[in-house]
């Protein structure tokens, strides 16, 4: 199906064809087994397919923004051009826009035939360079669209097929956010109010009974509601917003860079959290740029490359380069520091559905270049 958001950011109704309703449906009555592998991802011990089906599945997403061009003066010379000219010691083009109403349109592609999945009490981890598109796919699920973007592809939760407008009626109701920066905390609310929120599901003292389990959940301390978000640590800050996404009792949870600027110590609480949730029947979708910890708490790895996932795998498949399949996923296992540490992106002439190209040649250097052994500093 084809979503285009529209002025009031509503999607336009699906289009699907007789096929793609039959494969939907397909969808929700098949059965999984145990097998190794099906809809493009290896499973894990911790995959369960509660009713039949998956917790989260997302199928075929792909991504666009409609922009407006630019012009450059000097003739609009490619960029190789203008380098070349510029270490001739030419000046550089100074980028002029043009007027609004005379600029062109043009679409950019994002993210491209996507599929990931999450299973009931499972973690699934996507990692990848910034800027590949990790957030984007969260607020795709999250049904947060822009009102220059087009999005086609499948969404499904809990085994029923979603459109944009059902998934914003899920947001806080079924699938929540743990957002990447503690900013998103009102600076001027008390904490304890911010988690209750201002739902109309139930009356304030349930809402605060709510809270008050949550705080005793996750060692906030009753007085830490009275405090405004200053007055908090890190690690604290991360426990009321986690506190906050699980509010309504949830079944999935996205957690957008959920450690950065946190110790090691507290990175690991905060991921505990994570942990615990899934163990207790949750689904927990991680992005994250520290592959080492995703490690040491996901049940299943999605390796972003070049706007898509390229292999969605098990964690124990990270072991050896030789159980991974794709290039760039061999490429991030060379890098971690208790490897070889290979930080060139040798894969990069390898295209991102290329799932079967071999190891990327190892550089001659001494097997542990960066000086560590396998068990110094690991962060598990």
């Amino acid at each position: 199906m084809e979503r285009r958001a529209n002025k009031n950011n509503t999607p336009e109704a699906p289009q699907d064809s007789p096929a793609a309703l039959e494969y939907a449906l397909g969808h929700t009555l098949v059965e999984h087994s145990s097998t190794q592998e099906h809809h493009r991802h290896a499973h894990a011990p911790a995959s369960v397919h509660a009713s039949g089906h998956h917790l989260l599945q997302v199928e075929g997403l792909s991504i666009g923004f409609t922009l407006y061009e630019t012009q450059q003066s000097g003739g609009g010379l490619p960029v190789a051009q203008r380098r070349d000219s510029k270490a001739a010691g030419a000046q550089e083009p100074v980028a002029r826009h043009r007027p609004l109403l005379s600029s062109r349109q043009h679409y950019v592609p994002v993210i491209h035939d996507l599929h990931i999945s999450v299973h009931t009490g499972e973690i699934v981890a996507i990692v990848g360079a910034s800027g590949s598109g990790k957030t984007l796919l969260a607020d795709a699920v999250m049904g947060m669209f822009e009102l220059n973007v087009t999005v086609k592809g499948r969404i499904w939760f809990d085994g029923i097929q979603q459109d944009a407008a059902s998934l914003a009626r899920l947001r806080g109701h079924g699938i929540s956010l743990v957002p990447q920066s503690i900013s998103y905390l009102d600076p001027l609310m008390k904490v304890g109010r911010q988690v209750q929120g201002f739902s109309k599901r139930g009356d304030r003292r349930e809402r605060v009974k709510r809270q008050q389990e949550l705080f005793a959940r996750y060692d906030l301390e009753p007085e830490v509601a009275d405090q405004y978000p200053f007055e908090l640590s890190g690690g604290m800050a991360r426990r009321v917003l986690l506190c906050c996404a699980l509010m309504d009792d949830p079944r999935v949870i996205i957690a957008d860079e959920p450690t950065p600027g946190l110790d090691l110590e507290l990175a690991r609480l905060a991921l505990a959290d994570f942990r615990e949730y899934a163990d207790a029947g949750g689904g927990v979708l991680l992005i994250t740029h520290d592959i080492e910890l995703a490690l040491c708490v996901a049940d299943r790895v999605a390796v972003f490359n070049q706007g898509t996932v390229v292999e969605e795998t098990a964690v124990a498949n990270f072991a050896s380069p030789k159980t991974l399949k794709h290039s760039f996923s061999r490429a991030l296992w060379h890098a971690l520091p208790e490897h070889d540490f290979v930080t060139e992106a040798c894969c990069q002439s390898h295209p991102p559905n290329d799932r079967l190209s071999n190891d990327c040649p190892p550089k001659d250097r001494p097997p542990n270049a960066s000086g560590l052994s396998s068990g110094d500093d690991a962060p598990c």
